[in-house]
Parts: structure tokens; C-alpha cells; sequence
């Protein structure tokens, strides 16, 4: 709900701040008081196109600034929470700035924003019906919600575009992976000659330098038994060898010790140096016993070492990183067949949610073409009683080529308002209280659905009199006991149904003309009725104008207005 609309230094407005309440609010006023620019401040503050002219003369800028009461309606909250703009109170203020020199600055609860976000929740928050550009029935997806609200459809139609959703994503992930197991196989004979290739090699850690040093071994082996049998000779085997010198060592050495018992550690030297001797000439001859001259071993463990070698050129400076190879070929592999796997798997899950996503969109074509039966019959019977009489108003459904996130049929509302001519798009009815008048007509049928908070009508009683006027009033009022309604008006049959009136006149100050707008109660609100019945000063009219605010007080006789989903 709008509670204050301020507005300075636009047109002929120098400073001007109302309050407005819930209900029904008229405003009226004189020929040529520019009621209407209020309703042009509104569309200005909604994203309308702002033109350097309409700043007031002298002044370099124009502000117009909208406090709204916006609790209970999530989805301006998750509108401004995605914004990152905080409305956790409750409330929102919405401020334009028009400038002569440079751009044109708008703030949502004093954040800067984007014109672009202030139209996305002003269109949320107000409709305005006349010569403006913020008519939301005029918008094919504010058509289409509404019949589906009307419909009682509006579950369904979330269905539906959930499982389009689901579906969208399914299929990317499908194609994703159709796509990545296709790249897999450009690269399979690859994959498979290079894992083949590395496991077949079968390697073991350590394994090259335990060859290389084998290799080094083979390749020497005739020197290492020449050099191990001269040891074994040497210290152990050959006559006179080390051993059997040593030997000749104890008989002194023994008797030294008898005679002098301090040199027996003499005598243990020997005996180490023996017993080391003797293991060192054994030991030869072990080692030489086990030194290999094999010229075909030679050969294999020289192949090992080239294969080694090649892997090493060919993938990496290591085994190591040659094994790291291999099990990543063999991983790519392996997921190229889970990948084939897992895009048949989600071409199955999408298949499954075509079917849904179609059987929802059946149900819910189902459901709209029985609620635009309704619709259209509900409008149709509000056009002559608000002076449309031959009109015609039809809820049209076009069949999709292809369902979507919206369903299989597109939704149109399409209207004549002379006789003789077919039905044609809503937006393409040229005059302004026409246009009033039926979006009155629709918006009485869809008042119990339609959750716009605050409806804008000028123009409304533009050639119309009589009867059609009391009509037209009733359903304002009608509308307003679950709307905020403002309504811009030259007719008392209006006026007199109002919770609110506000009275706008034209002033001249310093030279300069400006608007000035009063709210009206008790003996100036007879009076303004008695002007707008056409004799502002006479009696007989001052009587008529307390006779019809005294009969239109509360709002008993007012009828029921919007047609239930259920209604058959």
C-alpha cells in the first residue's frame, strides 16, 4: 500500500507531500488543476520515461519519492533481498530524481538502483490505468498469472514450471555429459595403447636402479672374480697367504705375554687381526662364488633398462611419474564408460520429466480453458453496466509448437469494444477512459486474485454519466475493500463513495503557478461535491451533494465482487 506519495519541484508542484490511506481515495478538483500530474509524479517514481521539461521552471531537479507499506508480500522481499536491498521492516521508499544536466538517479530505502529493479517492484506494488505505461494487464505474463490465479491454477502452474526447470537442467547436464564421453573416445585408442603400454610394462619402486646396478655387475663380472679370487688367495687360500703369517705371530707374541703379562692385549690384536683376516679371505671366496658371467642375463636386464627408459622419454622424468600416468589413462578410460553410462542415465531422467512436464501442462491448458470460460463471461457482464455495451472480451489461448516453463499455450486477452469488430489485443485500445473502464471490468472479475496492492484509475468517467456512473462507483468501492484504490474524478457519484477525498487546486505564488492538494472533510467536502453537481453556491445542490454522502456512508449495498476459482 502507497501511505505517502512527496513530490518537489515537478511541473507546476513546487513542494507537495500526501498521506494516503487504505480504501477508496478520490481526487478532484477544477479543470485545469492538473490533477493528473500526481498520477504522472506515480508513474515517473514506477520508471517511467522522464523528460528534462517536466522539472519545474527555475529549479535544476525534480524528486518524487513513494513510501510503501510492503509487509505480507514475499515477493517483493525476494525481489529486494536478491537486490541486496534490506525491507525486513516492512517497508519500502522508492526515490527518483530527474536533473536537467546529467543522469537521472533512483535509490530504493536510500540504496542506489537501477531503474530496471524499481520497474520490476513498482510494477508489484502499483497499477495504473489510464494514458500511462504501468498497466500490468497490458503484459502478457500478468495475463496469463492472473487467469491462472482466477483459474485456481496457480499450484499447478508453479508445477509446471518447476519440472521446466528440472527438465532444462537435465538435459544440459545430459548434453554436458554426451559431449565430454565423446571427447573421451576421440582420445580411446590413445588411452588404451598408453595404459596397455605402461601396465604391461608391469613396474616395480626402485626397480631401474636395482637393475643398474645389476647391469654393472654383469657387465664387470669377469674382472670381480679376477679381483675376488686374488683376495681369497691372498689373505686365506694360497700358500704363505696372510693368514698363515699372522699365524707365525703367536709363538713370540705368547711368549711375551708369559714374561710380561702387560703385553697380552699384543696377543689379542693378533688373534682379531686373525679371525678378520680369515672372514675377510672366506668371504672373497663366497663373493666369488656368486659373481655371475651370464651374457643372456647381461641382454634382458639391458632390454628392462631401454623400456624404462623409453616410458621414462616418452611420459614422464621418473617411474614414478610413468606408473602416475598409466593410472590416470586407466581412470579417463574407466570414466569414459561411466560417462556413457551417466548421460543415458539423465537422457532417461529427462525423458521421465518430459512426460510429467507434459501431463502438468495438459492439466493446467485444462484448467485455464475452463477459467477463461468464466472470465470471459464475468467481464462480459460488467461491460454493459459500465457503459461498454457490444463489447466483447475474450481470453484467448494460443497453442505453443513446443510446451515451456509457462505451459503449452500462450494467453492473451483480447477485447472489442465496438460492434462488428473481432476481438484484438488489450494493449491496442486507443482511448484512455475505454481503457479505464475495462480494466475496471476486469479487475471487479479479479479482485479476489489479483494481489496488486494499489490501483491507479484516470480518466475513469471520461464520457460517461447517468447510471454507468453510479456503476463505475460502486465497483471502485467494491474493489477498494480489498485494494488500495485512487481514483482521479469529475464525477460525484464517485467522489461521494470515497474513504478518503483530496481536494487538488491551483495556486499562484511569486509570480509562479503551483498545486496545492488538501485533504477535505465535514462542510469543504459538501462543498466540493455541490461544485462537482454544478452549483457550487447553490443550496439546492449543497442538499443533493448531503443527501448523497449521508446514503453512500459505510459500505452496505456494495456487491461481491470477484468471481471464486471454485465457482462453477
Amino acid at each position: 500500500m502507497l501511505t505517502e506519495l512527496r513530490v518537489r519541484n515537478l511541473a507546476v508542484i513546487e513542494e507537495l507531500s500526501i498521506g494516503l490511506g487504505p480504501g477508496l481515495t478520490v481526487l478532484t478538483g477544477e479543470t485545469g488543476a492538473r490533477k493528473s500530474i500526481l498520477v504522472g509524479a506515480l508513474s515517473l517514481l514506477l520508471g517511467e520515461r522522464a523528460q528534462s521539461e517536466a522539472i519545474r521552471s527555475g529549479e535544476d531537479s525534480a524528486l518524487v519519492e513513494g513510501t510503501f507499506d510492503v509487509a505480507g508480500q514475499p515477493e517483493i522481499a525476494a525481489v529486494c533481498e536478491e537486490a541486496g536491498i534490506d525491507a525486513a521492516d516492512g517497508w519500502l521508499v522508492l526515490r527518483r530524481q530527474i536533473q536537467r544536466e546529467g543522469r537521472n538517479r533512483v535509490w530504493i530505502n536510500s540504496s542506489p538502483a537501477t531503474a530496471r529493479l524499481v520497474a520490476e517492484i513498482g510494477e508489484r506494488l502499483v497499477d495504473l490505468h489510464g494514458q500511462h505505461e504501468h498497466q500490468a494487464l497490458l503484459r502478457a505474463g500478468a495475463q496469463r498469472s492472473l487467469l491462472d490465479a482466477f483459474a485456481g491454477a496457480g499450484e499447478l502452474a508453479g508445477r509446471v514450471s518447476s519440472l521446466w526447470r528440472s527438465l532444462t537442467e537435465t538435459r544440459r547436464l545430459a548434453a554436458e555429459s554426451r559431449r565430454g564421453a565423446a571427447r573421451a573416445r576421440e582420445r580411446e585408442d590413445y588411452l588404451r595403447h598408453k595404459v596397455r603400454e605402461i601396465e604391461s610394462a608391469k613396474l616395480q619402486p626402485g626397480e631401474e636402479d636395482a637393475l643398474a646396478a645389476e647391469a654393472r655387475r654383469l657387465e664387470s663380472s669377469e674382472q670381480l672374480l679376477a679381483l675376488s679370487s686374488e683376495v681369497h688367495e691372498l689373505a686365506y687360500a694360497a700358500d704363505g697367504a696372510l693368514v698363515d703369517g699372522l699365524a707365525r705371530l703367536r709363538r713370540p707374541l705368547a711368549e711375551l705375554a708369559r714374561i710380561d703379562p702387560a703385553s697380552a692385549e699384543l696377543l689379542e690384536l693378533l688373534e682379531s687381526s686373525l679371525r678378520s683376516v680369515e672372514e675377510l679371505g672366506r668371504r672373497a671366496g663366497e663373493y666369488h662364488e656368486r659373481v655371475e658371467h651370464d651374457p643372456e642375463r647381461l641382454r634382458v636386464v639391458r632390454e628392462r633398462l631401454d623400456l624404462l627408459y623409453r616410458l621414462r622419454s616418452k611420459y614422464g622424468g621418473t617411474t614414478e611419474v610413468v606408473r602416475a600416468e598409466g593410472e590416470a589413462a586407466r581412470a579417463e578410460l574407466d570414466g569414459l564408460e561411466a560417462s556413457g553410462e551417466q548421460a543415458g542415465e539423465l537422457e532417461r531422467q529427462a525423458a521421465e520429466l518430459e512426460a510429467e512436464h507434459a501431463a502438468a501442462c495438459a492439466e493446467l491448458g485444462r484448467a485455464r480453458r475452463e477459467g477463461a470460460v468464466r472470465l470471459t463471461a464475468a467481464v462480459e457482464r460488467e461491460l454493459p453496466v459500465l457503459g461498454l455495451a457490444g463489447g466483447r472480451f475474450v481470453v484467448h489461448l494460443e497453442p505453443l509448437d513446443t510446451p515451456s516453463s509457462t505451459g503449452a499455450e500462450r494467453v492473451e486477452f483480447r477485447v472489442s469494444l465496438n460492434p462488428g469488430f473481432e476481438p484484438g489485443p488489450l494493449a491496442r485500445i486507443a482511448s484512455g477512459g475505454e481503457i479505464s473502464r475495462l480494466m475496471l471490468a476486469l479487475k471487479s472479475a479479479l479482485a479476489g486474485v489479483d494481489d496488486i496492492p494499489c490501483l491507479v484509475f484516470d480518466e475513469i468517467d471520461a464520457g460517461v454519466g447517468g447510471t454507468v456512473a453510479r456503476e463505475v462507483a460502486i465497483r471502485l468501492a467494491a474493489i477498494a475493500r480489498r485494494h488500495q484504490v485512487l481514483v482521479i474524478t469529475h464525477l460525484p457519484q464517485i467522489a461521494v463513495l470515497a474513504d478518503s477525498h483530496l481536494q487538488v487546486e491551483k495556486a499562484v505564488g511569486a509570480g509562479k503557478a503551483t498545486t496545492v492538494v488538501s485533504p477535505l472533510a465535514g462542510e469543504a467536502r459538501v462543498d466540493e461535491v455541490a461544485r462537482m453537481l454544478g452549483d457550487p453556491d447553490g443550496e439546492a445542490a449543497r442538499r443533493h451533494a448531503q443527501e448523497l454522502l449521508k446514503l453512500s456512508a459505510g459500505t452496505e449495498g456494495l456487491p461481491e465482487i470477484g468471481v471464486s476459482a471454485k465457482t462453477p
